[in-house]
């Protein structure tokens, strides 16, 4: 029985279409007939299935596999520690700079033979050299002088799930669960397995597979439904993937029938050290556990009178005899919040919980902090628990799924974003000490640390309900491995492999994908005060939706102003808890990067701001502005109409078409909403309702 077909979009950046410059297809198939491979284990295999894959598909031809190094083949893929020949071809240093993941993709010559190697110290390694290789084949480089180190940057590059046994997913915009069906494994473990391809090939190591909010169903993962996550370690363990399960911090009582879950009761620990050591029984490279206690009233430690440090390390314990780590969020917040309390603020949240536990966690602990002190709003600054902790392993959770910029609806291209964050220089550690450097061990050592993306696929055809909103999930890949990659090589790399090498094409699909952030901020909600939108499912424009709710998420907005006075000297004192050199610059409305002016400071409309225009002024010109910007590409979109694939072409320019109606939806009810609340006119007299 064959391979399901599917349409073109379900194979992401692994379509692997076959070049068309007939000259290099030649010297391709000419040197890729046979090739190498030595070892056997189930990622070497994995890693013959995908180059028989590509090959075929990039250079028409299946390729032979041979164990010999002889003189007639060009490609030898082995780990180093397979063959003697390989070791001296690498040679001391760059066995020495190679890292345990990292690979060497590296030319030699052998009897005046031109040759080239795949090589690494682990299996893993072998893989995603393997997958980088294609991607050279699929850009139609020349094969050689190659000498290509590559190490991930990040220990930790994980995927969050938030799939539901039932097959539904918190926060999922592309159909339902890949991995789960009422309330049991999948009956397509194909298409897992396909899942699992496209995570190796940007280098994804971990993978959570069930939601944080974790319910009744869900909890007995770790109980007689554990059958579920074997099945699907096996799939992912074939890829290099390692499993992680959300679990319920209560579980003692829930499953085990204890009447407390007290992390210092003995009965407790003892429950939990021998449930653990049954999963490590039947999954013996099981990851950890990732939790979320005390937030949105989920139980945890607080019950107890407990510390989060106390928590996590109980569960921690019995998890570091067997390699395992413990993931704890640090999205801990008050969701009762008063609206007329003007001191309570939930930016402040997670620094006021864990900084003073800072040291306290055991070393198998990773806290799990978002980019952000709020809720992956479109634009907020870096959370300054990034550089304030300086002993503990932590790990930055980023959204990939699109919860409050467009539900993969709109066009928004976050690797911009992320790079802006990853860039962010704290200061924690004097000039230099940058979020990216911080999460990956750098500025402060850590034992584990790294990048964690909550997922945005379902069982939609192509994924992500929105094709180019698959850019999103590559883009994070990559800057899990390499966060010194610019935004703008991320994204014409993926435009290339998705979409051919036509320059016209990439070059117009580059654009669009790179100009769509700010362009979904313009016409949402202005200069990073967030929010604003309906509650519940977060989409489409609310202004008030949360102003008077306990979620702690409001604009402050009266007939005078707008925004949240975050400084020490009048407001909640947010400011502070940076390094002197944000600080300062936070404190000031003056020097505060405009983006981020309402997040700090409450100001009148009539503000000058360094444009000159009134803060009123700029609310109605970069709405009107932002609905012009999806005009423009929805035109650009429609110029490539005869260079797409028709079907890919009509799905994308539909999705144009709602993020156009949805743009002027959102203009005119923030700029009507502003001019009623301040009563001052548009100096250019558009129609505001």
């Amino acid at each position: 029985m064959g391979e399901r077909k599917h349409n073109k979009d379900y194979y992401c950046w692994l379509a692997y279409s076959k070049i068309n410059d007939h000259d290099l297809l030649s010297v391709y198939q000419n040197l890729l007939k046979r090739i190498t491979v030595l070892g056997t284990t189930p990622i070497i295999e994995s890693a013959k299935r995908e180059l028989i894959r590509g090959i075929s598909g990039v250079v028409g031809i299946k390729p032979h596999f041979s164990r010999e190094i002889d003189k007639n083949i060009f490609l030898i893929i082995c780990k180093i520690s397979e063959s003697n020949f390989v070791k001296k071809i690498v040679g001391k240093e760059n066995i020495k700079n190679l890292s345990e993941e990292g690979f060497l993709i590296k030319s030699f010559q052998k009897n005046d033979k031109n040759m080239l190697l795949i090589t690494s110290k682990s299996n893993r390694g072998i893989l995603y050299g393997v997958f980088r290789f294609l991607n050279i084949l699929q850009m139609g480089m020349e094969l050689s002088n190659f000498n290509i180190i590559s190490n991930p940057a990040n220990s930790l590059r994980m995927i969050n799930h938030w799939d539901n046994l039932d097959g539904s997913i918190e926060r999922g915009y592309a159909g339902g669960s890949i991995l789960y069906n009422d309330n049991q494994l999948t009956d397509n473990i194909q298409r897992v397995r396909d899942y699992a391809r496209l995570l190796a090939s940007v280098g994804i190591n971990s993978i959570v597979i069930n939601n944080v909010n974790v319910h009744r169903e869900e909890s007995r993962l770790i109980g007689d439904k554990i059958g579920i996550v074997k099945s699907l370690s096996n799939v992912f363990r074939d890829y290099g993937i390692k499993t992680f399960l959300s679990i319920n911090f209560a579980s003692s009582v829930e499953l085990g029938g204890l009447s407390t879950a007290d992390p210092l009761n003995t009965g407790v620990r003892n429950w939990w050290k021998a449930r653990t050591a049954e999963i490590y029984n039947l999954i013996p490279d099981f990851g950890g556990f990732l939790v979320k206690a005390d937030s949105e009233h989920r139980p945890g430690p607080f019950t107890y009178g407990r510390s989060h440090a106390e928590g996590a390390n109980m569960l921690a314990e019995p998890l570091k005899s067997f390699g395992g780590l413990l993931i704890w969020r640090c999205f801990v917040y008050n969701c009762h919040q008063d609206w007329r309390d003007y001191e309570t603020d939930r930016a402040r949240a997670a620094y006021d919980n864990f900084m003073s536990l800072d040291g306290k966690f055991n070393d198998n602990v990773v806290l799990q902090i978002k980019n952000g002190p709020m809720d992956f709003q479109v634009r907020e600054p870096v959370s300054p628990l990034f550089g304030g902790l300086k002993q503990t392993n932590q790990n930055m959770e980023l959204q990939i799924t699109q919860e409050y910029t467009g539900q993969q609806r709109h066009l928004c291209y976050l690797v911009p974003q992320w790079k802006e964050i990853l860039e962010f220089d704290t200061f924690a550690k004097g000039k230099g000490s940058t979020i990216k450097r911080i999460i990956d061990g750098s500025v402060f050592p850590a034992r584990y640390s790294g990048l964690v993306g909550v997922i945005n696929v379902g069982d939609d055809e192509n994924w992500t309900g929105h094709t180019l909103a698959q850019a999103n999930f590559y883009g994070f890949g990559r800057l899990g491995w390499n966060p010194d990659l610019s935004a703008e090589k991320i994204t014409r790399e993926w435009v290339r492999l998705t979409f051919g090498s036509d320059p016209d094409t990439v070059t117009t699909i580059s654009e669009i994908l790179l100009n769509s952030w700010v362009i979904y901020e313009n016409y949402t909600s202005p200069l990073g005060i967030g929010w604003m939108v309906n509650p519940g499912h977060h989409y489409g424009p609310n202004v008030d939706g949360y102003e008077y709710s306990p979620w702690g998420t409001y604009h402050r907005a009266d007939h005078l102003g707008i925004g949240v006075d975050r400084t020490v000297k009048t407001g909640t004192a947010y400011t502070g808890q940076y390094f002197p050199e944000n600080a300062l610059r936070y404190e000031s409305r003056e020097k505060c990067p405009e983006e981020l002016l309402l997040f700090f400071h409450h100001l009148p409309y009539t503000y000058r701001l360094k444009t000159g225009k009134t803060l009123i002024q700029h609310i109605y010109d970069s709405h009107f502005e932002g609905v012009e910007q999806v005009k423009e590409l929805r035109d650009k979109w429609i110029n490539l109409r005869d260079k797409i694939n028709p079907d890919i072409y009509k799905h994308v320019l539909a999705k144009f078409n709602i993020q156009l109606e949805h743009s002027k939806e959102w203009c005119d009810v923030i700029n009507s909403y502003f001019y009623r609340k301040s009563g001052i006119p548009d100096q250019l007299k558009r129609k505001i309702y």
